[in-house]
């Protein structure tokens, strides 16, 4: 009788924790990078130093594309990552890029330009 009572407090407990019940952490965007568009890519700052968090906003789950312009409008820098609908905040890291003026630009699997900002590396 003792196994079987151990059995079923077992088998209640394991049953008890469903992957349901565990909650998935909620994204909190700080206030200098909320956006009132539906899609694009804003900066928490535009003065850089070794990195900066950004906020990728999509309408839709898909894989997106960022890249970094030199001043005279060349890529130093492409990333391709897939990101989730809503506000995706990421870090991007500057310190092997010279002082200077860029661009960074988000972009669709097809190339299409959803967003774009300017920053200052010091």
């Amino acid at each position: 009788m003792k196994k079987i009572l151990s059995v079923f407090a077992l088998a209640l407990v394991l049953t008890g924790c469903y992957k349901e019940d565990i909650l998935t952490p909620s994204v909190e965007v700080a206030p200098d990078l909320k956006m009132t568009s539906s899609v694009g890519i804003k900066l928490q700052t535009p003065f850089v130093t070794s990195e900066v968090a950004m906020n990728v906003k999509m309408e839709t789950a898909q894989p997106v594309t960022i890249k970094i312009f030199d001043i005279a409008n060349r890529v130093v820098s492409k990333e391709t990552m897939n990101v989730k609908a809503g506000d995706n905040v990421l870090k991007v890291y500057t310190s092997a890029l010279p002082s200077s003026a860029y661009r960074i630009g988000l972009f669709d699997a097809s190339g299409k330009q959803l967003g774009i900002t300017d920053f200052n590396k010091l």
